[in-house]
């Protein structure tokens, strides 16, 4: 594998182990991590800014987050290293902080706005840059996940919709200013 791949995936690869870590822990401990996810506008919940995105609520739930958290995480770290991390910290912090001041009285868990947050960035980046190698990275990223487009307003009371809402949200965002302030790598 060439050193660039293999870099780029790590840091996803270690944000996917320590998912799996937490649902590993929850599982075979039998403890209940939902009380780490977002309680939005109450002092108590402010720590699910940190942790939500760590917090599954069983099999189907993680497994449904890892691929996408792996595959989105490594296209950003292998064609954008410079800002890899400032755009993964902004999707990551700003989605929750947006879940935790505007979402419902909910407990909201999972890394769903993580990943909208990343595929949105993704897609829009391209679009805003309008280079050719940009565009093609946009393409591909909206050719596997363009269904993501669609379920943004997919306002389901037993999912996290506001998480999918925020994280496409501070994904475009995070692309638009990025574009003009001129900082892609």
């Amino acid at each position: 594998m060439h050193p660039a791949a293999r870099s780029s995936i790590l840091r996803p690869f270690r944000f996917l182990m320590l998912m799996w870590l937490f649902f590993s822990v929850s599982f075979f401990f039998n403890i209940d991590f939902g009380f780490l996810g977002i309680l939005p506008r109450s002092y108590f919940g402010i720590i699910g800014i940190f942790t939500s995105p760590l917090v599954h609520g069983n099999l189907n739930h993680i497994s449904s987050n890892s691929v996408p958290i792996l595959f989105l995480g490594t296209i950003l770290y292998f064609f954008y290293p410079n800002i890899a991390n400032r755009i993964f910290l902004q999707c990551y912090f700003f989605t929750n902080i947006l879940v935790w001041f505007f979402g419902r009285n909910f407990l909201h868990i999972g890394a769903s706005g993580l990943i909208y947050a990343l595929a949105f960035f993704l897609i829009s980046i391209g679009f805003f840059e309008g280079k050719f190698r940009t565009l093609i990275i946009s393409i591909t990223v909206l050719a596997v996940y363009g269904s993501l487009v669609y379920t943004v307003f997919d306002f389901n009371q037993a999912v996290s919709w506001e998480s999918h809402l925020f994280g496409a949200l501070v994904g475009v965002t995070s692309a638009y200013s990025i574009k003009k302030y001129g900082h892609l790598a």
